[in-house]
């Protein structure tokens, strides 16, 4: 999952300025004597879509933006306020809006080929992956991500936390990310948290050969009162995916490569087995 993040979180900041982007959508549409339904047919989506838009249930990228701009006359004034609302937002630019659903997601169900997911991270893991992906930046900078990361994660905690079904590669287990203590503390942390109720891991192991998301990371997520968006990522790139057709592709994939991930039960003894490895080699 997607790693995002240059400083220390503001969560309620995006919260309040999507609210007031979806109230501004609604004025100026009302003002200009158009439903929903007919703003929805003129920017290439449906009714139910600008209702999500207008009650910051979904957060317009910018391109959905831009058509506002053009249909309500409103001179790029959606577009500016789109692009100061992700650029205020503590992850990077393409993970922004991937961030804000998660906090609003009831399920989310993610796949990972080489990287533990940033939601499942300890701080020495995200360190090591920081360090790694930016050996040139400043070691404060790379601390602001890893201070952000876990702020993130506090995302499973609580009563109302979504529930994650993590798939991750047995690559994940096999490359060591750090040293081997900090390995050894990134898989305990996975068993404790799928000890809980709130979060299962399956395990991908190399014996699966081929499999429907060889491709790469994917994330799906579902919501009470909106549809599931997907979210694919690559070095310092991503795309969140909410075209129905194409999310209902994701959702196969993922179901397919679930279909061939160890059980859960089998997954964490493996984990756990990868635990003791690195256990081992930090007494040596």
């Amino acid at each position: 999952m997607a790693s995002g993040g240059s400083g220390p979180g503001r969560p309620g900041r995006p919260k309040i300025g999507w609210e007031f982007f979806g109230s501004e959508l609604r004025r100026r549409r009302e003002a200009a004597g158009v439903t929903q339904q007919e703003l929805g047919e003129r920017v290439f989506c449906s009714g139910s879509y600008i209702g999500q838009f207008e009650s910051a249930v979904r957060k317009p990228q910018l391109e959905p933006a831009r058509r506002f701009d053009e249909e309500l006359g409103t001179d790029g004034y959606f577009s500016r306020m789109c692009e100061e609302l992700i650029n205020s937002s503590p992850f990077a630019d393409y993970f922004a809006e991937a961030a804000e659903f998660q906090t609003l997601a009831t399920t989310i169900c993610t796949y990972s080929p080489t990287l533990v997911p940033g939601l499942l991270q300890t701080e020495g893991y995200a360190r090591a992956v920081f360090r790694a992906a930016q050996p040139f930046r400043p070691a404060e900078r790379n601390e602001e991500g890893v201070r952000s990361r876990m702020a993130r994660a506090r995302l499973l905690e609580g009563p109302t936390a979504p529930e994650l079904w993590a798939i991750l590669d047995e690559s994940i287990l096999r490359r060591p990310i750090g040293s081997d203590a900090d390995m050894a503390e990134q898989l305990r942390h996975i068993t404790e948290l799928a000890g809980g109720d709130r979060v299962l891991v399956q395990v991908l192991p190399f014996s699966a050969r081929a499999h429907a998301l060889l491709e790469g990371n994917l994330t799906v997520m579902t919501f009470v009162d909106a549809p599931p968006v997907a979210y694919v990522e690559g070095p310092f790139t991503g795309e969140l995916l909410d075209d129905p057709a194409v999310v209902g592709k994701c959702e196969a994939a993922f179901d397919h490569a679930r279909a061939a991930a160890l059980s859960p039960d089998v997954s964490l003894a493996m984990i756990e087995s990868a635990a003791k490895e690195y256990e081992r080699g930090c007494e040596a």
